[in-house]
């Protein structure tokens, strides 16, 4: 499906740009581009491409969506960016938390991923349970991220954020280190501990490399991390990216842009 990306004001244009500079320097000083990350892949990772239902338009900001288990934490990424949103009252919240996650990879090394603005906000929080279970296998991330209509590669390729992005968070994480905080898998959320890769604030291709490599001690390979290496279809793309930094990111790039624009532009829809 192509896109028709909807045309805005020379005013909100601007004030994007300068929001991403903003966010550059908040998500380097805050050493925070996991959890920006994660933001904005569970902002877009609940659309349903058959029911045209949730996707990157804002409904992270709501508690209700906040509350589903597989978002927990998450709070902790919208309370630290609403300062920042708050400067830019023209920008949509759908805009500014994938532009967050834009930023997230810019700022840790990771390829340039294009951003078109213009998604509007939406009120209406989808369902619980459109996100991936990180201990299930193949099978669950083909249903999952099929229903978001993205492919077997898209899957790989998103699935090597793992070397920013975290598991789930603390219970309580007002008084925990940021480097702790947004480094690591915590037990106390996923029954999984530990980091994917040695340095997690770093965007490459490590994660693949970790993966097949075998387990490490201190280092964290997930049910559905495994499942990469013993599917037929993941497993050559895995040894791909691992050999192949520049041909990862350029597939990364493209998944991740697909998946922020989940629902957004749609050619077909504009008529």
């Amino acid at each position: 499906m192509g896109k028709a990306y909807p045309i805005v004001s020379k005013e909100y244009q601007k004030a994007v740009e300068k929001c991403k500079r903003k966010l550059r320097g908040f998500i380097a000083e805050k050493k925070c581009a996991p959890l920006m990350l994660r933001l904005a892949w569970h902002s877009a990772g609940t659309y349903d491409v058959k029911t045209k239902t949730g996707g990157p338009f804002g409904t992270m900001k709501h508690p209700e969506e906040l509350a589903h288990e597989a978002n927990n934490g998450l709070d902790i990424a919208v309370r630290l960016l609403e300062p920042i949103k708050e400067q830019f009252p023209i920008l949509s919240y759908g805009d500014f938390y994938q532009l967050a996650g834009v930023v997230a990879v810019e700022v840790t090394g990771g390829p340039e991923i294009p951003f078109h603005p213009g998604r509007q906000d939406k009120s209406e929080p989808p369902p619980e349970g459109r996100l991936p279970n990180a201990t299930k296998g193949s099978d669950h991330l083909r249903d999952v991220f099929g229903h978001m209509g993205l492919s077997d590669k898209d899957i790989v390729a998103l699935s090597g954020g793992h070397t920013l992005r975290l598991g789930n968070l603390f219970s309580n994480m007002n008084d925990v280190p940021w480097e702790l905080l947004y480094r690591r898998c915590h037990k106390e959320r996923s029954g999984f501990e530990g980091p994917w890769t040695t340095n997690p604030l770093i965007f490459d291709n490590s994660y693949f490399k970790e993966l097949l490599s075998g387990e490490k001690e201190g280092l964290i390979q997930l049910p559905s991390d495994k499942a990469l290496l013993e599917d037929p279809v993941f497993r050559p793309l895995v040894e791909k990216y691992a050999m192949d930094e520049d041909a990862f990111f350029a597939d990364y790039a493209e998944a991740h842009l697909k998946l922020s624009e989940l629902g957004f532009a749609d050619a077909e829809e504009q008529g």
